[in-house]
Formats: C-alpha cells, sequence, structure tokens
C-alpha cells in the first residue's frame, strides 16, 4: 500500500502533461471541428469535396502513424519543411486528428435539425449566420452530446500514444517505473489515473444531457 501511494506524486507530474494535451486538443479541435462541419455542408463543391477528402484522410489514417508524420516527416515536406518539438508536435497531430472526427459528429448534429426551422428563420427575418447561432447550434449541441461523450473518452485514452516522442505523461512514467522497480503496481496505478479522468468526464456529459433534456419536457 505504501508502495502504491509512492507513486502517486510521479503519476500525477505525468498526468499534467496528459490533461495539459487533452484540453489542449479540445479547445483547437471542436471550433476547427465545427468550421469542418460547416464547410462539409457548404453548396460549395470544391470546398466540400476537400473537406471531406480530409476528414477521410484522418480518420483513415491511424492516430499514431500522424503523430510520427508530424514530428519526423514533416521537416523534410516541401514549403512547410518545420521541425516542432515534442508536444507542440503532439498538440498539431491532436488536434487535426481529432478535429476530423469532430466534425463529422457535428455535421449530423446540424443536419439532424428539422429544415422547416430554416425556412421558419428565414420569415422571422433572420440571416444564416444569425439561424445558426440562435436556432441550429442550440438543438445541435443537445444531439452532439452523447457522441462528443464518447470522443472525449477516447482521447483521454489516446494521449498514451504520446509515449511514441518520448513525452512523459501518465502511461511513460508508469512503464519506466515498472521496468525500474520490476513489478505491474505503477501500471494499476496509472489504470486508476485513467479511470478517474473518464469518470469525471461521464459525470460532467451526463450532467449536460440531463441539463438539454429539460428543454424537451
Amino acid at each position: 500500500m505504501d508502495y502504491a501511494l509512492s507513486l502517486i506524486g510521479p503519476m500525477a507530474d505525468g498526468a499534467k502533461v496528459t490533461l495539459s494535451l487533452f484540453f489542449i486538443t479540445l479547445i483547437l479541435s471542436v471550433p476547427l471541428g465545427l468550421a469542418l462541419a460547416l464547410a462539409r455542408l457548404s453548396s460549395w463543391r470544391l470546398l466540400s469535396n476537400l473537406v471531406n477528402g480530409y476528414i477521410w484522410l484522418m480518420r483513415g489514417t491511424p492516430l499514431m502513424l500522424q503523430l510520427l508524420f508530424v514530428y519526423f516527416a514533416l521537416p523534410f515536406v516541401p514549403v512547410i519543411g518545420i521541425r516542432l518539438p515534442d508536444f507542440p508536435a503532439a498538440v498539431v497531430a491532436f488536434a487535426l486528428n481529432y478535429a476530423a472526427y469532430f466534425a463529422e459528429i457535428f455535421r449530423a448534429g446540424i443536419q439532424s435539425v428539422d429544415r422547416g426551422q430554416y425556412e421558419g428563420s428565414k420569415v422571422l427575418g433572420l440571416n444564416y449566420l444569425q439561424t445558426l447561432r440562435r436556432i441550429v447550434l442550440p438543438q445541435m449541441v443537445r444531439n452532439v452530446l452523447p457522441p462528443m461523450s464518447n470522443e472525449t473518452i477516447t482521447l483521454v485514452k489516446d494521449t498514451s500514444l504520446i509515449y511514441v516522442l518520448a513525452l512523459n505523461d501518465i502511461l511513460r512514467t508508469a512503464r519506466g517505473i515498472v521496468q525500474r522497480d520490476f513489478t505491474t503496481t505503477p501500471f494499476l496505478v496509472a489504470a486508476i489515473f485513467y479511470l478517474a479522468m473518464t469518470l469525471v468526464l461521464t459525470w460532467f456529459f451526463q450532467r449536460m444531457e440531463k441539463r438539454y433534456a429539460k428543454f424537451d419536457e
């Protein structure tokens, strides 16, 4: 028991890296995903096709491969040629990847809003942006909460992939202690950290779903 408690400090340090990546990814990928969803639904065929291709690419290739590409291959790409440090490289890869997933979630949420409400907004004299802000997006948020919950929980677990960039997140910290002390207890402590984070997220989204459910009553 004392040994397990002694691991909390190092694991907490690893959790700081994990949580930093998690929150920064959300801050960047959610608005980017919404912008991509709106572009995907655009009547401009070229823009819609480009976004569709981007989403297909990001969802069709492993996140780890994207991580490795941003960190190792990006410096050799013509015109770009940028070498990013470990953590910024992880942020770029995660934000671009999750924006594609959120884009599809938001697209489905927007399309779930009855088309008649668009017509009603025109009668009220609302323009497209006003319709989105006052009518479509509030309903979209309610509709996308369940898939958003699943995706954010997946994000927490996917942060463990950054061990390939030698970042000291929870999993890499646990692995280092296991190799040092020859015991699997650090893995159990790491699992508790991940479970605690997903528990908080589950509680938060359940509260949000209940809050929005009141508007249907």
